[in-house]
């Protein structure tokens, strides 16, 4: 595997002296798709909005964040996002007033860069055919399934390295989230880092290369998804006394 392209060490997230993520390391490599999984409020949002220098809130973030050879820790948000660095959040990713099309034409276009493909709105279009169907259609008109589409591919035309998705499969019917997922594993063999925040386990399993499990901000669990993914830890944290 390919040396990595970002590495995260001794990462701490903390809001109002409450400790939320306390990770010692973790890395992703070009191609590989990395999944963070866990109960609600176990630091897993929190740990993607950090690594993208984003927040609803006034963390305070100590640690190391390195990517593509460089330390971006100190770097704003839109610093990290032109160097590669581009985080699909959970919820909104679509602008609700404006079609299809003129979301997709609001993305920043990065410069072409090795490393980095840049998609064109067209290569979006073929990647999601349900987009270029909807292009005409507003923001707020589209399911929850295309939204998430809209987002990914509006990511994808700023030239990610590294794709940072909080989520993209929460509230999706079972087809739109394989629809979703798999397209994530094909961008994955185009050499695009990825690290997936994903509340659906058993999904995540088929997709991602490496689990990592959180409880309380604390990595408790991480190996090659198809050698963890049935720890009966994964289970506790989400099924509880239901999964015995």
């Amino acid at each position: 595997m390919s040396a990595p392209v970002l590495v995260i060490k001794g990462l701490q997230v903390s809001y109002a002296g409450n400790r939320a993520v306390d990770l010692a390391e973790l890395t992703v490599a070009p191609g590989e798709v990395v999944g963070v999984v866990g109960a609600n409020g176990a630091g897993k949002s929190t740990l993607v909005n950090a690594v993208s220098g984003w927040s609803r809130g006034a963390p305070r973030v100590a640690g190391q964040i390195t990517f593509a050879g460089q330390r971006v820790d100190a770097w704003p948000t839109h610093e990290r996002v032109r160097a590669g660095l581009v985080l699909v959040p959970e919820g909104r990713v679509a602008f609700g007033r404006m079609t299809v099309e003129d979301n997709l034409s609001a993305a920043f276009a990065a410069a072409p860069a090795p490393g980095r493909r840049v998609y064109s709105r067209d290569e979006i279009y073929e990647l999601f055919p349900r987009l270029a169907e909807r292009r005409e259609h507003l923001g707020q008109q589209l399911s929850g399934g295309e939204r998430q589409m809209l987002g990914i591919g509006r990511a994808l035309m700023m030239g990610p390295s590294v794709l940072l998705l909080d989520e993209p499969s929460i509230g999706l019917a079972p087809k739109m989230v394989s629809q979703v997922l798999e397209t994530l594993r094909a961008l994955a063999r185009t050499g695009l880092a990825i690290l997936l925040v994903e509340q659906n386990v058993r999904a995540a399993i088929e997709v991602v290369d490496r689990l990592l499990l959180l409880e309380r901000g604390r990595k408790i669990l991480e190996g090659p998804a198809r050698e963890v993914g049935d720890d009966p830890r994964i289970a506790e944290a989400y099924l509880g006394a239901t999964a015995a």
